[in-house]
Order: structure tokens, then sequence, then C-alpha cells
């Protein structure tokens, strides 16, 4: 019989989708410690200033909080360490090239449990400019203006 794949979402950057341009995206495993694995399955990580780079043909998660486990001992983690990345070598190189240019960063978007097993996405992202985000700002309004205005006919009123 097959497993049924489930997800269960720790943490997500909800900022990032304003702040950034994502381009690409990835599913990376993530190498923890016991402490960091049952903390996050408490529930508890924030992503916000969160960033990978490659380093040594290696992908590297840094400044991630994962709070210490409130049972833990004297083997608990350090709450903002670096965490290798697991990806493929082909991810990982094309990741390489795509970070030379100018202006492109790699941040985390989601912290999950997939099949029981940790995992990150991360996505290459440009940074936007203010006025960038003030226009997207502007077109989700309008959108949703357009979207009220269709549901009112379509139930037959006028206002």
């Amino acid at each position: 019989m097959k497993r049924q794949e489930q997800e269960l979402v720790v943490a997500r950057n909800r900022k990032a989708r304003h702040d950034y341009q994502l381009e690409d995206t990835w599913e990376a495993g993530i190498v923890l410690v016991g402490t960091e694995v049952k903390a996050l399955r408490a529930g508890r990580a924030s992503l916000v200033d969160g960033f990978a780079e490659v380093e040594g043909g290696e992908v590297w998660l840094q400044q991630v909080h994962i709070p210490q486990y409130a049972q833990g001992t004297w083997t608990n983690h350090t709450v903002r360490r670096k965490r290798k990345l697991l990806l493929h070598r082909t991810e990982i190189d094309r990741i390489e090239r795509r970070l030379a240019e100018k202006g492109l960063t790699l941040i985390p978007i989601s912290l999950y449990f997939s099949d029981g097993r940790a995992k990150v996405e991360i996505a290459l992202a440009r940074g936007k400019k203010t006025w960038d985000k003030r226009h997207a700002l502007a077109e989700r309004q309008a959108t949703r203006e357009v979207e009220a205005e269709f549901s009112r006919r379509l139930k037959g009123r006028r206002e």
C-alpha cells in the first residue's frame, strides 16, 4: 500500500513575496539535529531574516531562527546556526550560476514536513524597489475591484 503524502507547514516567509520578485524555486532537504526537529514539530520557527548561499559547492541556510526545544537539556542546539541544505549537484550548479548575476539572492519561502522529513522551499529572488511594491499593490487592488464588480453583476445587482 502506498504511503499517504502529507505536508505540515511550520513557517512561511510571507514578506518575501512582497519584498522580492521570485524567479525559480527549489525544494531542499535540511540537515537538522534532534532538538531542532522537536522544536519544529512543536510548530515554532521564523524565516524572516533567513537567506541561503553557496559555499564550497554546498548550499547553506543562514539566520533562520529555530528556538530551543523547551524540554531539551545540555544537548540543545544553537538558535541561528548554519544549516546545510540537501540538493542535487545539477541544482546546486544551476543556483551558483544564477547567483553570479547581479541583484539575485537565495531566500527561504517556507519550512515544512513532507512524509516526516523536514524540507525547505528556497527561491531565487530579485529585490523589488519601493515603486515596484506600490505598483504590485495597486494591481492587486484593481483586480479585486474588477472581480467584485463581476460578482455584483452576476448576482443581478447594480450598485
